[in-house]
């Protein structure tokens, strides 16, 4: 039997409707619709194309597989009929398909019935396998139903496919046949009993045209009926869009003119060509709109669209066009400019209103870059191009770019454009009847015409049995919607591994054929189960117009889920997309889904519903029904999602300050002030700031400044023009962006409040604008340029939200004649902030009698709490296994709501008791901004848990979580909890609270108010002793004896809660009690693990540590071993925090190891035996005893014996005038108290009113008199307003540091008294948390007019918030707050500088001299010069003691001798005795400080500060910097360089201070002829010094990494579906073959796409077997373009991490192996080259789809590349070559040799050749050792040949003979060093630097270099490159040294025939460097242990032929 295929009536009735009778139909149809709606929207397209029923295309797609080999003659039988039967301007093609697609002959191959009849006669069975029927429907769409195969879909012909198949698909038809419909494709699928028939259904447009046969034979008993439902067809073809009505009287016309150098003479003839045209069109706002573009190498405006409205205008335009020039002609660029920047609403537009639109191009040449693209995209727009080339055009080209090859039009020249008016005229008028422009975004009035629900059913093997039950709930869903009246549409789809659609939102039009289906759905069944896929699949394939989704028109979309088990793939991403598109999502699952999973998809956590069983579905039928009834009235246009207040605004103007608006700045202040009377300003109204530029910009207020329009107006009449040059608008523009937008300058953009921008501007920009102003536009930032005749209209265009936002004057004096009220509007306002409440209650079987009460409590609590006046949240948890939200902060708005709902919780019930989990659910879903949490507006967060048991699974890392985001947690638990739990999860001990029965909870009730304070206090008779033993394997036997020696340890100290503390760690395991203790077991060894866990876990607040009390902390660490892990960062970490490590080990252990761990090294004790241990009890004994002591806290610093730092913070604003003597009355009292003159007690006094004014800092005064003295003269600071917040966290910044005194890292209290008389005008909340995490203890003293809360904020307890009348009341509270102050014992051994960590060596010390030379100390300088051979004089010099160097600058910096030149004191003098003054101008002290850190304090010149010797830094300056030292002097600090720094009278006292490395260090002298009156004090600074040294952390490389960490990345585009079955073999066999039990190797497969996926991780699977049931299981992902770039850079940043598993940072190998099938879409260079900088080992293998050179770039050697078949990578074996650079020797040195090839070298050139060819002849070339390379410079750099090139020393001496001068000027020394850093030193061009061989660089130079070669060589150096500079007497010598890796590499001759003479020498110099070949990170020397990939040779260079030794 056989279905029709097409009812007559259905294909008709379109034919009978011309499109204004369809449109009133419609109307009719939906009475409510406004008329604008229907005059707007096209529901056919068809009337926008005039269809010809008499023209179909028709492609037949025959299955030619081999299981269709007996039928296929049928099959051409049949195609041969229905050709015979088809009118000869019908079009056909003929594909045949098995496993890949073949086409016999397209569309427009033939034109003739009788070709394509003999083709089809002839044609030949394909045979093959398997059936890739996606494929070949997806190769279709591709490649068949397009204009260039010759179909006329785009001119509205039908497009028809016949598929005859005769099995069911290999691959998935469902995207495929999706895409084709979308295509508009009628898709006729015809299939045998052996074919799949819902296979069919899906591919056919609708299920009526699947028809099935028994075999192909029976093809002539359908003919008939196929015949007639094709001839019946009329195609209206629609478009993804709804599409607008097209107005024919107007168009949208953009010129497009080659401007480029080579159409300068037919420049003339386009003008006129485009005159002519404008002169026929009808031009006006409401008519025709022009714009003209011209361009060459990139594109220029000379108007919009909406510029002119007259056609006069246009053409006066247009005769004043010029030629702009320029080249290479860059076509594409400005298709894509035109695209982006002309057609568009804002540039004038009317495309969304549906008028035409045009762009014709005049074009004179070839492209030069890709046009394919940018032309795609105007296409896809609806943008109708015209190409019109002359003879020098690329014609193909030309018909690319065109929206159709005919409306490709050519002329010989220019001149002869009028031939083509005519023909161009012709085409318009055909464009204007095919115009489809893109849909508008349509209000629309009435309501939504329903709900498009989409059902998804999960029909995997798991839910067999409940099957039934949930096909039952479908049904009566259904039977309540509105179907048959057109409002609710619905689809079904059922999914497993696959989704499969049961019917599209589309397939029915009424009730009763959708229940008919549902009643006979059958499970689908399959595994694995993979939501995320189907969630995807939805959202591309069903959520879509082609499917019947009507979300355009803002029909609510609503997916109802129904699980019942866990995804096995990721749900996140396709969650989030749905989301995105609106779909309101409602998860059902059962006990066997996973909740979390449910409440990610749902489209909030309440929608997320949970079942024991899908039987019980009909008890939420009622409940998700009223959901959906809600869903009706939702809106998803962002508009709806704010109310727009139009009351306020913030304002920035940004003021050209620049030279150049001098006399116009008046004029422009007075326009601002204009603009701000117009104003509502207002804290809650507008706000406005004032930003002026020129070379940098600079705030004179913020947004958050000034409250009133008054203090507004006084500021901006006080501005004063700031004068300087360049003008950088870029630079300003962003400025603005990152620091006055912002919230915390006052911006409000978060809020909703509008945004603008008002620039005035005089010039063009100096810098680029783009960036900026495109970043400020994304921010939704309103820009308005205004500009004068001097700006550039075109970047003011650029620079504005909008060109028409762009405005100008000629001159500022004509601002008034602006009206700014047109532009100047606004939206949205805020709340108060309160508490957040979260509770979080157990719902455990085991408090199910409990929950009562505890639910009273919770009501109770409620109830206190301040919900209707929006201060509080509360949010309410429930958990077992799984937490529930009952609802989250922001679900309710007033306390009734929360109440109700509370009476109404009921007990969750379940097993186990997962508090981890719950707690960890809180911070990630609960504790967020999302979910109501106002955490970021620093509103407090509050947990309080109600617990009942013990937790499954583990509170530690959760519960510090929550900690660490500021969560103050409150754990009540009964006596079935765990008491240490509780501790642990509380914000400390006292939080957690125990009952017996929550039924006691009452009792407690009272915690709601209860506030903690934290006492600091010390007692040495405390202390918290932690054991650490070592219970692996090889301690079996040692064990009794570890724990006897505890248990007698124990027995000696004095134990108890405020005594004694005592905690056993054994590897990851606390106990109790020692006795009790038992032997664990276990390898590996992981000792650093265990220094982490015990710091993290044991010494913690929550674990009982009083360390934060000051009780002194000590680990006992008892090992047995050599540890598997790394110990260095944990045992820092350890010691960093103060902990005291005493480390006790065995004859087995690691002395070195455990020196590293402990304390000091002479804390490291050693026993033959663990049995031994009682012969170190007295050792340690008096190691502890010493630990008592105070001496030995700072033993390693000079430190005064602690007292306190205060600082006191006055008011000095105008509300505190008449109280500020009494202030500094209360200031002199406190300070005669404190114990300041024996150098106990600092102080500081700060006054602060807008900004803040240190009237003295912490180290300033040293007497308690001058202290008072200056405190008496204090004078009254004034003005408005009070920004207290600014002034604490300058304090934080600025004074509470140990540059301006403050004591606070060796452990000194820290106070703040804050005297303040009123409310401040910003916020203080989060200024003063930062305070209390610097451990400030803060007192506020306010009086009447000060807010209180705020007081209470600031002060670190609420109690420590004072409050007067007035500040004459001040000495009633002295006696109080002297208390207080007095109260505080202060903690001696808290904090350490990290000076401690190490013993520094006080015998040596590097020293650097850096001189002033500038003109301004001509006279000073021999001074100078005497006073550091003074100080010299007083060194120990040598190699091994004290190191100097001397440095002299002033533009620039020149050193005279490096650290390691001499070793002699001697030698120092006569140098420094020969120092000449260099002179120059202008001083540049920034640029000095940053050279002598790159260049000079670096292990290359001389150096030890990484062997932890003290580098010192004396700077001897005259006078004021040219450029900023801040950042220089900041980097100096951070490596621990002590500067100091002596100025004269000239110098900037401000200046020397900030560069010196404590201002105390910074001294002076009237002139330089006064120096050694500092010398005493310069010897008394660095004798400090040397007893502050920091040297950096040493890295020390310790044993054999573990093994490998193997990447393996698989292209899983849609170009390797069929070779992806070996790729995954190949992975299989991989893997088999790597050591992953023995967790040695680990591996992590990724596949990627346009978009990589993580199949899992390196440290996902630690067993073999499951990596390669994960690898058997891998499914192609599919997809396309491949981003192969994109994927590296993913790895890079996701994978190759500690955190995904890599061990890199362990020295751990890193591999990855790149499978890749074709040529990536982005660019793979920066990417690859980071993995390589990585010290990734990368290996590419591809096809012959790859592109070989990209492969090459991946790798990290051309070798490293297999370019083979993707079948051959059955056979590839790696083995041999993963590891090939890792684990062997360094095999020798890379030698690059770099010529200067310029005019000047022309004559020595030979000499220089010569020289090369003797120096090869000593290498080692043959056997692989060395490599060479040469390179030759003039103006640009020439390779000769790479490292990489020759392998014999025959070939690269043939070469270099060959060699020939390059000439060319001028000499770009420091280019071509550049070239060889970014180009030769690469592992691509053969360098093995990355495997630690020698890199070295000889460069022979015969002249200046005309760029600065200080950068590229300073880069050179620091990659380790060894430089040896050899010129002539034309050379610059100190540009030879700068290059050279140190000075005595310099080497000099007059002319190069001298070359031979310094052979010797050079072949000596370099064998004397010795090259420790090091990591990446910094080792110490002498402590580096020799392994596989760490080579402790010394490598000589060049000492002979036969290699290093």
């Amino acid at each position: 039997m056989h279905r029709p295929l097409l009812s007559n009536s259905w294909v008709s009735w379109p034919l009978q409707l011309e499109p204004g009778a369809l449109i009133a139909k419609n109307c009719r149809r939906y009475p409510t619709m406004p008329l604008t709606f229907c005059k707007c929207l096209y529901f056919l397209s068809s009337c926008l194309f005039s269809v010809d029923t008499a023209k179909k295309d028709i492609v037949f797609l025959l299955d030619g597989s081999d299981s269709t080999r007996y039928g296929f003659p049928a099959m051409r039988d049949f195609v041969e009929r229905v050709v015979e039967k088809l009118n000869v301007g019908e079009n056909k093609d003929l594909v045949q398909y098995s496993r890949d697609p073949a086409v016999q002959f397209y569309l427009n191959t033939y034109k003739t019935k009788g070709e394509i009849l003999d083709t089809v006669r002839a044609l030949r069975h394909k045979g093959g396998r398997p059936l890739n029927t996606g494929a070949a429907l997806q190769y279709l769409r591709d490649n068949v139903f397009t204009a260039s195969a010759g179909s006329r879909r785009l001119e509205g012909v039908p497009q028809v496919l016949i598929l005859l198949s005769g099995g069911r698909s290999s691959d998935s038809v469902d995207a495929p046949a999706s895409a084709l419909k979308q295509l508009g494709v009628l898709a006729f699928a015809i299939g045998t009993r052996s074919s799949d028939s819902k296979e069919l259904q899906t591919i056919s447009h609708d299920a009526s045209s699947a028809l099935s046969l028994s075999e192909f034979t029976e093809l002539p008993s359908i003919q008939q009926q196929l015949q007639s439902a094709v001839d019946s067809v009329v195609i209206d073809v629609t478009p993804e869009l709804p599409t607008v009505l097209v107005d024919t009287a107007k168009k949208d016309i953009v010129f497009l003119l080659d401007g480029s150098d080579s159409t300068r003479y037919g420049f003339p003839a386009m003008r006129d060509f485009v005159e002519r045209v404008v002169e026929k069109l009808n031009v006006g706002e409401n008519k025709d709109r022009v714009s003209v573009v011209q361009y060459g190498r990139d594109a220029e405006v000379h108007f919009y669209l909406k510029t002119y409205t007259t056609r006069e205008d246009i053409v006066d335009s247009v005769r004043g066009l010029r030629h702009r020039g320029g080249r290479p002609l860059n076509t594409g660029a400005a298709l894509q400019y035109v695209r982006d920047n002309v057609f568009t609403n804002s540039s004038g537009s009317r495309r969304l209103q549906g008028v035409p639109q045009m762009l014709i191009l005049l074009n004179g040449g070839r492209s030069f870059d890709n046009v394919d693209a940018p032309a795609s995209a105007l296409k896809q727009q609806g943008i109708f191009v015209i190409g019109i080339g002359t003879r020098s055009s690329d014609s193909g080209e030309l018909q690319k770019i065109s929206y159709d090859p005919s409306y490709a039009l050519s002329v010989s020249e220019f001149t002869d454009l009028p031939s083509v008016q005519e023909q161009l005229s012709s085409v318009m008028s055909t464009v204007l009847v095919r115009a489809t422009p893109m849909t508008p975004t349509v209000t629309v009035e009435r309501q939504p015409p329903g709900r498009d629900v989409v059902i998804l059913l999960d029909g995997s093997d798991g839910t067999r049995t409940g099957f039934p039950a949930m096909r039952d709930f479908v049904q009566r869903l259904v039977e309540k919607l509105s179907v048959d009246d057109t409002k609710d549409r619905v689809s079904v789809v059922q999914y497993s591994r696959d989704p499969a659609v049961q019917f599209y939102l589309n397939t029915y039009k009424t009730k009763g054929e959708i229940l008919d289906t549902v009643r006979a759905l059958r499970h689908k069944g399959g595994r694995p189960l993979n939501t995320g896929a189907a969630l995807q699949y939805l959202r591309d394939n069903v959520f879509t117009a082609s499917a019947g989704s009507r979300r355009l028109e803002g029909v609510p979309q609503v997916l109802i889920l129904l699980s019942g088990g866990r995804s096995s793939d990721s749900v996140d991403a396709p969650a989030s997309a749905l989301k995105q598109l609106g779909v309101l999502a409602f998860a059902i699952g059962t006990r066997s889904s996973d909740s979390k999973e449910l409440q990610t998809i749902s489209h909030d956590a309440s929608s997320a519903l949970s079942l024991s069983e899908f039987t019980e579905l009909p008890s939420i039928q009622q409940q998700l029904q009223s959901a959906l009834t809600f869903c009706k009235c939702l809106y998803f246009l962002s508009s709806c999602l704010f109310s727009v207040d139009t009351a306020k605004k913030d304002i920035v103007f940004l003021l050209d300050g620049s030279d150049s608006t001098r006399y116009g700045f008046p004029a422009m202040r007075d326009f601002v002030e204009r603009v701000v009377e117009k104003l509502n300003v207002g804290e809650n109204k507008d706000r406005v700031s004032v930003v002026q530029y020129g070379r940098d910009a600079e705030v004179h207020f913020y947004l958050k400044t000034y409250t009133t329009r008054e203090d507004i107006v006084d500021s901006v009449r006080g501005l004063r023009h700031r004068g300087g040059r360049p003008l950088n608008t870029g630079a300003a523009l962003q400025y603005v962006r990152d620091n006055v937008f912002t919230n915390s300058s006052g911006s409000r953009r978060l809020q909703g409040v509008p945004q603008m921008l008002i620039l005035l501007n005089g010039g063009r920009s100096f810098d680029n604008v783009d960036a900026p102003a495109s970043a400020l536009k994304q921010q939704g930032i309103f820009v308005i340029g205004i500009g004068t005749r001097s700006s550039d209209s075109g970047e003011l265009q650029k620079i504005s939200y909008d060109p028409s936002y762009a405005l100008s004057v000629s001159e500022f004096t004509d601002l008034p004649s602006l009206n700014m009220s047109e532009i100047l509007y606004s939206l949205v306002e805020r709340q108060p902030p309160g508490r957040d409440v979260v509770i979080l209650l157990d719902g455990s079987d085991g408090t199910r009698t409990g929950f009562p009460a505890m639910r009273d409590f919770v009501q109770r609590l409620v109830e206190k709490l301040s919900v209707d006046d929006t201060k509080d949240r509360v949010s309410v948890v429930q958990y077992s296994r799984d937490p529930a939200v009952q609802f989250y902060l922001n679900t309710y708005k007033t306390k009734g709501e929360i109440l109700d709902t509370v009476r109404a919780l009921r007990h969750k019930g379940g097993r186990p008791l997962n508090t981890g989990a719950a707690l960890q659910y809180l911070r990630d879903n609960v504790f967020t901004a999302s979910a109501g949490s106002r955490r970021l507006e620093g509103v407090p967060q509050v947990l309080i848990l109600l617990s009942g048991g013990r937790s499954s699974d583990s509170v530690d890392a959760p519960a510090s979580a929550l900690k660490q985001l500021g969560v103050l947690a409150f754990a009540i638990g009964t006596r079935s909890s765990d008491s240490k739990e509780l501790q642990t999860i509380s914000h400390d001990a006292s939080s957690a609270l125990s009952l017996s029965e929550f039924t006691e909870l009452p009792s407690i009730q009272q915690i709601t108010n209860c506030t903690w304070y934290v006492n600091v206090h010390v007692d040495t008779a405390k202390k918290d002793i932690v054991f650490l033993l070592d219970g692996s394997d090889s301690t079996r036997y040692g064990f009794p004896a570890m724990r006897d020696f505890v248990e007698r340890v124990v027995e000696k100290l004095n134990v108890g809660e405020n005594k004694d503390r005592v905690s056993v760690v054994q590897y990851e395991d606390i106990v109790d009690s020692v006795r009790g203790l038992r032997h664990r077991g276990g390898r590996p060894l992981n000792t650093g693990a265990a220094l982490q866990y015990v710091r993290d876990n044991v010494f913690t607040n929550s674990s009982g540590s009083r360390r934060l009390q000051g009780v002194p902390q000590m680990l006992i660490l008892l090992n047995g071993g050599r540890s598997f892990d790394n110990v260095d960062a944990p045992a820092s970490a350890l010691k960093q925090q103060g902990i005291f490590v005493i480390g006790i080990g065995t004859r087995s252990s690691d002395s070195g190891e455990l020196q590293k761990i402990s304390y000091d090294p002479s804390y490291a004790l050693s026993v033959s035996e663990f049995t031994d241990l009682p012969s170190v009890q007295e050792q340690l004994s008096s190691v502890m005893s010493t630990l008592n002591m105070s001496e030995i806290l700072y033993s390693l610093v000079e430190r005064q014996p602690p007292g306190r730092d205060v600082v006191i913070l006055l008011d000095g604003s105008d509300g505190t005038r008449t109280g500020f003597p009494a202030m500094r009355d209360f200031v002199q009292r406190l300070v005669e108290k404190l114990s300041v003159d024996d150098t106990k007690d600092r102080v500081s006094v700060v006054q602060y009113s807008r900004d803040p004014a240190v009237q003295f800092y912490l180290n300033t005064y040293k007497t308690k008199g001058e202290i008072l003295d200056t405190v008496r003269a204090l004078r009254h600071k004034g003005g408005r307003p009070l920004n207290t917040g600014a002034a604490l966290q300058y304090l934080r910044d600025n004074v509470f540091t140990a540059s301006a005194g403050s004591r606070r890292l060796e452990g000194v209290p820290q106070v703040l008294i804050l005297l303040s008389g009123g409310r401040s005008s910003d916020s203080v909340d989060a200024p003063a948390s930062a305070l209390k995490q610097l451990g400030v203890l803060a007192f506020a003293i306010g009086t009447r007019s000060s807010d209180s809360k705020e007081l209470q904020t600031i002060s670190h307890d609420a109690s420590s918030a004072l409050s007067l009348s007035e500040f004459t009341e001040l000495p009633s509270i002295q006696q109080q707050l002297q208390s207080a102050v007095d109260s505080l014992t202060f903690c001696k051994c808290l904090y350490f500088l990290s000076s401690c960590l190490f013993s520094v060596d006080t015998a040596k010390k590097d020293i650097v001299f850096l001189l002033d030379g500038s003109d301004s100390t001509r006279y000073g300088f021999p001074a100078m010069r005497d006073f550091v051979e003074r100080v010299v004089e007083k060194l120990n010099v040598g190699e091994n003691k004290d190191r100097v160097s001397v440095v002299q600058y002033g533009r620039d910096a020149e050193v005279h001798f490096y650290l390691k030149t001499y070793t002699t004191r001697e030698d120092i003098v006569d140098s420094v005795r020969g120092l000449r003054h260099r002179g120059g101008r202008p001083l540049n002290t920034g640029a000095a400080l940053q050279y002598v850190r790159d260049n000079v304090f670096t292990n290359s010149s001389g150096s030890r500060r990484l062997q932890g010797v003290p580098q010192m830094l004396i700077l001897l300056n005259g006078g004021r910097s040219f450029d900023n030292v801040d950042a220089p002097a900041s980097a100096l600090k951070q490596q621990g360089i002590f500067v100091i720094g002596i100025g004269t009278r000239s110098s900037d006292s401000g200046e020397l201070q900030k560069i010196s490395y404590d201002p105390s260090y910074a001294l002076s002298v009237s002139e330089f002829t006064d120096l050694p009156s500092v010398q005493e004090q310069l010897s008394s600074v660095m004798s400090t010094v040397l007893v502050r040294a920091t040297p950096m952390t040493p890295t020390v490389t310790g044993k054999k990494p573990p093994g490998r960490d193997v990447v393996i990345l698989l292209d899983g585009s849609d170009g390797t579906r069929t070779g992806f079955p070996a790729m995954r073999d190949f992975v299989q066999r991989l893997v088999e073959k790597l050591s992953v039990d023995d967790t040695k190797d680990r591996v992590s497969v990724v596949q990627y796409s346009r978009d990589p996926a993580v199949q899992f991780y390196l440290n996902t699977y630690k067993t073999k077997g499951e990596i390669l049931d994960t690898v058997r299981a891998l499914r192609h992902k599919g997809g396309r373009p491949l981003n192969t770039g994109a994927a590296l850079q993913y790895l890079r940043d996701n994978v190759f991490t500690a955190s995904a598993g890599s061990r890199r940072l362990e020295g751990v190998p890193q591999v990855l192996i790149l499978l890749s099938g074709g040529r990536s879409s982005d660019s793979v260079d920066a990417p690859a080259s980071a993995l390589k900088q990585l010290g990734v080992l990368a290996f590419a293998i591809g096809t012959r789809s790859s592109d070989s050179k990209e492969l090459q770039t991946i790798s990290h050697d051309a070798s490293s590349l297999s370019s083979v078949m993707s079948t051959v990578l059955v056979r590839l074996n790696l083995s041999e070559i993963l590891y090939s650079l890792v684990e062997r020797q360094p095999p020798g040195r890379d030698v690059v040799i770099l010529l200067d090839g310029s005019d000047g070298t022309r004559t020595g050139f030979p000499a220089m050749r010569d020289f090369v060819q003797r120096l090869v002849e000593k290498l080692s070339v043959d056997d692989t050792k060395d490599r060479v390379s040469v390179v030759q410079y003039s103006r640009d750099p020439a390779v000769q040949f790479y490292l990489n090139t020759y392998k014999t020393k025959g070939e690269i001496l043939d070469t270099v003979r060959a060699l020939r001068h390059k000439g060319g000027r001028p000499l770009n020394t420091g280019a071509a060093l550049q070239y060889l850093r970014d180009n030769v030193f690469t592992a691509s061009a053969g360098s093995r630097r990355l495997e630690g061989v020698p890199q070295v660089l000889i460069l022979l130079s015969g002249g200046r270099s005309s760029d600065s070669v200080d950068a590229p060589a300073s880069a050179l150096k620091q990659l380790g490159v060894l430089a040896f500079a050899i010129g002539t007497r034309s050379s610059d010598s100190k540009e030879l040294q700068t290059i050279s890796h140190d000075a005595s590499s310099a080497l000099s001759l007059s002319e190069f025939t001298e070359l031979p003479s310094i052979q010797q020498q050079l072949q000596s110099a370099v064998d004397s460097v010795v090259i420790d070949v090091t990591p990446e990170l910094p080792t110490v020397l002498g402590m580096l242990t020799c392994t596989a990939s760490c080579w402790p040779k010394r490598l000589t260079c060049f000492t002979s032929t036969e290699g290093n030794k």
